[in-house]
Formats: C-alpha cells, structure tokens, sequence
C-alpha cells in the first residue's frame, strides 16, 4: 500500500509518498480500498508546526476523510448503521491517516455511501459539513435570524449557508466578486470583502445581524462582526487564536477525542441530506495521490471554489 506522510515540520516540500506493508483487520476493524480522499487546511497546518514539532509524532499521517470500497471485515466490524460488509461502499471519518490507498479503520469510523454520491464528493463531505454543523449549533442558528458567513464560498462556509438555509436563516455571505455567483446559488446574499464592508453589509441589515459564523479570521471579520452583531454570545469562529478570544467569539475545532466524537453525532444526517441533494460538495480541483504536496500549496493560494480531492 502506498501513503502520504510528513517526514519534518515546514512547508509542502516535507511531503512523501511512502510504501507500507498492508495490515488485516482486527476484530472491529475494516478495511476499505480508498476511491478519493478530503483535503482539508487543518491536513498542513498539522505539519507547518502550527500545533507544535514533537519529533516522536514524524513522519506523521495526515488526513481525516475518505471514501471507498470494503475489501476485508475483522470479527465483529460494525458502524453506525449496523454490520458491515465486504463490498460495501462507504464513507469513513473521523481518521487519522486517510492519505492513503488501502486503509485499516474501524467499524466505528465507516458509515454508508448513497448510491447517488459520487465518489469525490462523498470523501469531501464530513470534514466541512461536521464543522458546519457545529458552528451552527453553537450559534444556536435557526427560523427567522439574521446570519453573516464570513467566507461564505469557502469549504466549511458554503456548508453553514445550505444548512442555515435549510433551518430557515436568512444569510448575507462575504465572498472574493468571483464568487459571488455561486454564494448566491447556495442561498446567501454576496456581499464583498475589503474597506467599507460593514457599511455595505449595514445596507442589507440595517439593525445588525442576530448571529456570525467566521471561517475566515481576518482582523476584517472580526472588527465587523463585533460591528454588526446584536448578541454577541452568538459569535462563532473556527479559525483559533488570540485575536477572536479577545473579540469574544467562541472557537469550535475538531482536534482532539472530546472533538472528533461530538462531530460523529452529524454524520448520518449529513450523509442522508447529501443522498437527497439537499447539500452539495462543490469539488474545485483533483490531484493523484502522489500529487498532494502540490494540493497543499495550491490550497493555500487563493483558488477555485470548492474542495480538494485525492485520488489514489
């Protein structure tokens, strides 16, 4: 089996292709013969040194969403949705090394592809859409409010303003022009980033907003938003760090056990409003396995809306 890993702390040039011995499952365990992989932000900042350079974790996997076909089933291998079998197209996530083509994971991790989803969409739907669903959540977003997506046309962005939609949100989306387009096809109203912007949002909410979810972190999102919201108790971010602690924004992110089990909860209605095309995965780019340092350094730049994908 082949797999991506870092073998140092830094850019994307720390990235290799690495050859491995494929492992059977063990009771509980599957595995999945990879069709697409999620690339995510939080995939190279875990290696830029963002969260620290522990030597004992290199070379370190990389990757928390895929999507494939059940090759093998240990004893007892059962997901969400009940047993599991060889065959079985599926979704996994949460992971920790999904930079792979074959894959050992438990049961625990796999939930059932639709048959309607196809293959790169399905691997890049859990990572943002859990995110997305969380800030809402925290926000306590619902019927009749008043919601600002700071990066609407972004990944974890363009999830918050189909589910918000969906609760019955009225949303105003900051967005590059090029964009705008299709933050007003998912359902929010564009609106621009740069000076003036909250004065051009005042003339879409005159009285504020009721609540703020920033996928952004500009020193920008953050001034406007403590601006313009009415509550600020409703703030909500996912790019951590001092500044939006200070601003008084709560932080959601994924890393850690506590993370990655509360974003589990969202996986079957997630994958269930996916099957249905109540949201979509808007895929912008896809490169080879062997190709991920050059999805790195591409997803850093300014690009196309949508995800990531790998294909191994």
């Amino acid at each position: 089996m082949r797999r991506v890993v870092a073998r140092a702390y830094g850019g994307p040039e720390v990235l290799a292709v690495v050859d491995a011995e494929p492992a059977d499952p063990a009771p509980g365990e599957v595995v999945i013969e990879v069709r697409a992989i999620g690339v995510n932000p939080i995939d190279y900042k875990l290696y830029s040194g963002a969260f620290g350079t522990d030597p004992a974790v290199l070379p370190m996997r990389l990757g928390s969403e895929a999507a494939g076909v059940v090759a093998e089933v240990g004893d007892a291998a059962t997901g969400p949705r009940g047993p599991i079998a060889v065959g079985d197209e599926v979704i996994a996530y949460p992971l920790l090394e999904a930079y792979a083509d074959r894959l050992v994971v438990s049961g625990d991790s796999v939930v059932p592809k639709p048959a309607s989803l196809p293959w790169n969409e399905a691997a890049g739907l859990l990572a943002v859409g859990a995110t997305a669903v969380d800030t809402l959540d925290t926000a306590n977003v619902g019927t009749g409010d008043l919601l600002l997506v700071h990066g609407a046309a972004g990944g974890v962005g363009s999830f918050v303003v189909q589910l918000a939609r969906a609760r019955g949100a009225t949303i105003i989306g900051t967005a590059r022009p090029v964009h705008h387009d299709y933050v007003r096809s998912l359902g929010a109203t564009p609106v621009s980033y740069g000076d003036g912007l909250s004065d051009r949002i005042r003339v879409l909410a005159p009285d504020g907003v009721d609540a703020v979810i920033d996928t952004a972190g500009s020193d920008e999102a953050m001034d406007v938003s403590v601006d313009l919201v009415r509550d600020r108790s409703r703030l909500v971010t996912t790019v951590p760090g001092p500044r939006p602690v200070e601003a008084g924004f709560r932080i959601v992110g994924a890393l850690g056990a506590e993370g990655m089990e509360l974003r589990k909860r969202f996986r079957a209605a997630l994958v269930d409003l996916a099957g249905n095309g109540d949201v979509r995965v808007r895929v912008a780019r896809t490169y080879a396995l062997s190709e991920a340092a050059r999805a790195h350094a591409d997803l850093r730049k300014p690009h196309a809306a949508g995800k990531f994908i790998l294909l191994p």
